[in-house]
């Protein structure tokens, strides 16, 4: 069976790489959701390389180990393992178990770099051996109080068919035991969203069914001054764990309003909390979404540049003469002694990969899951079905390094076509997204009759069901790969050394738009000014 290198071993590697930390997370409930699924979001926001493996279940011997290993190769840790693990594609299971995250460190001097696990093996062990949500905390929750907990602070979102839970963890400090953490189940009927803050606030204490908790969740943060309840009011986790500053809220909670004002346009929810306004009341953890969302418009939220709004990222002098949203790090800068901050995005250039876990009730196991999956930037990437039950992945997504360029490399192609749209992206973005549509059009199109069949055959014959459904997934994968490729040969041949062919293959002189234009002129009012009397033609081709 053809395999390749966990999708969670990107997050390992990637932080011994170029990082650029941030991930966003949206979550849809089954009662939000148009098809009566739970839907989670995960973009993999940073400098990474990632691949893909589709791991089978397995049953284990007395004895057996899962080896945890270093970024050097040597093993830190074995950790027993259960008699049975499920079959995982990425991070989701075949019984719809699906897990996202988000980083926001919080206070740093908490992380106990002498604990045993990190956020990305507490993942992976999760969807190996939990069979819903609430086993999936249960089991982040006894391997951190029996290893040690290593990372900085961690927002989890953990979902199945009927439930979605968000978790929040942080570290005790060096040398500390355990971890503090809470977990909150979404109100079901809404939608929630994080992105490298801290969300959950006051919590239940006597609510077991919606609510669980370390058992020294407060105390921990009384003891350490970080809450003191004579004076604070009722406790909250975000404030005690993960103070925020205007830079912070500006980083992190816009893409949180931006998702709200997109699914709830009548709360006309504003952005004030965000931009750090003294006072603001900060966002609720979930929200009643005024239409009940499907998986494409998850999609279309994480393709999210604020368009519409007074912080559109495709207009302005900053995103140069066409539109573009890209804004290279670092995110802050100074000038004349004043910090200023360009506008952080949901979709982002930096992103490695991204998913659509959409996790279904009344389907058998093979189909319970589809994770539909995409490269680099989520603006520009094309998603296509993984389903849970399958055994093998395309091959393209799983194999090539972030230093060697490879047109064997699904990844490396993306990266390719994107960057190459940044030279005229707002003529570039468009044939982009005729493929992008077509495909992605295709695949959804296309689920009804490839799920009925599979069902169909999956009740008398699993193994050659879980065998049509990879050879679809993987065949997706491919076409994806084959048609990014022929697009890349597209884009050079059609904007080349600054002209557009036409539809007859010739070059045209395009010239800037007109704002633009005038833009550099009132910044330059003299360098580029003829002579009076001289016609408005252009000068011969040089």
């Amino acid at each position: 069976m053809r395999q390749a290198i966990s999708l969670l071993l990107v997050l390992a590697a990637g932080v011994a790489a170029r990082a650029a930390s941030g991930c966003t997370n949206i979550i849809v409930t089954k009662g939000a959701s148009a098809e009566g699924s739970v839907i989670i979001s995960y973009s993999v926001d940073g400098e990474y390389y990632p691949t893909l493996r589709a791991t089978p279940a397995a049953d284990h011997a007395p004895g057996d180990v899962f080896e945890v290993k270093g970024r050097d190769g040597k093993v830190e840790l074995r950790i027993p393992q259960p008699p049975h693990t499920w079959a995982t594609v990425g991070i989701m299971n075949e019984r719809g178990v699906a897990i996202g995250e988000t980083t926001f460190d919080g206070r740093p001097e908490l992380q106990n770099k002498r604990g045993g696990l990190r956020y990305w093996t507490l993942m992976q062990l999760a969807v190996q051996r939990a069979a819903t949500a609430r086993e999936a905390i249960k089991v982040m929750a006894d391997l951190v109080a029996e290893y040690g907990y290593r990372s900085t602070g961690e927002t989890f979102s953990i979902g199945d068919p009927n439930e979605a839970w968000i978790m929040e963890m942080i570290g005790p400090g060096d040398g500390g035991q355990g971890a503090i953490w809470v977990a909150v189940r979404v109100p079901d009927g809404t939608i929630a969203a994080h992105a490298n803050k801290s969300r959950i606030a006051t919590f239940p204490l006597h609510d077991p069914d919606n609510c669980v908790y370390s058992p020294n969740v407060v105390q921990f943060a009384i003891a350490h001054g970080y809450y003191n309840p004579k004076t604070d009011g009722p406790f909250r986790f975000c404030d005690a764990y993960c103070p925020a500053t205007a830079a912070t809220l500006r980083a992190t909670e816009m893409r949180v309003w931006s998702v709200f004002r997109r699914a709830a346009p009548s709360l006309d929810l504003a952005a004030d909390y965000a931009r750090g306004v003294a006072g603001a009341k900060p966002f609720p953890l979930a929200i009643h979404p005024d239409r009940k969302l499907s998986v494409q418009d998850v999609i279309a939220l994480m393709r999210d540049h604020y368009e519409g709004t007074p912080y559109d990222m495709t207009k302005g002098v900053d995103a140069g003469p066409y539109g573009s949203p890209m804004r290279v790090r670092p995110l802050t800068f100074k000038l004349g002694g004043q910090a200023y901050a360009w506008e952080r995005p949901i979709s982002t250039q930096q992103t490695a990969c991204s998913f659509v876990a959409d996790l279904r009730a009344k389907m058998p196991d093979p189909l319970t899951g589809v994770l539909w999956y995409g490269l680099d930037d989520t603006y520009m990437s094309c998603y296509f079905p993984l389903y849970a039950g399958i055994t093998e992945v395309p091959a393209s997504y799983a194999r090539g390094d972030l230093q060697t360029f490879s047109w064997d490399s699904t990844w490396w192609v993306f990266n390719l076509v994107a960057n190459y749209a940044q030279l005229k992206f707002s003529y570039m973005v468009k044939d982009i997204q005729v493929v992008q549509r077509e495909l992605e059009g295709n695949f959804f199109a296309l689920q009804p009759a490839i799920e009925s069949t599979a069902a169909a055959i999956a009740k008398t014959d699993p193994a050659r069901a879980r065998r049509l459904l990879t050879d679809y997934c993987v065949s997706a994968g491919e076409q994806v790969d084959r048609r990014w490729r022929e697009l890349a040969g597209k884009l050079f041949a059609k904007y080349n050394d600054g002209y557009v062919q036409d539809a007859n293959g010739q070059p045209q002189e395009i010239g800037y738009p007109e704002a633009w234009l005038r833009d550099v002129v009132t910044l330059r009012p003299e360098q580029f000014k003829l002579p009076p009397g001289t016609p408005a033609e252009p000068a011969p081709a040089q």
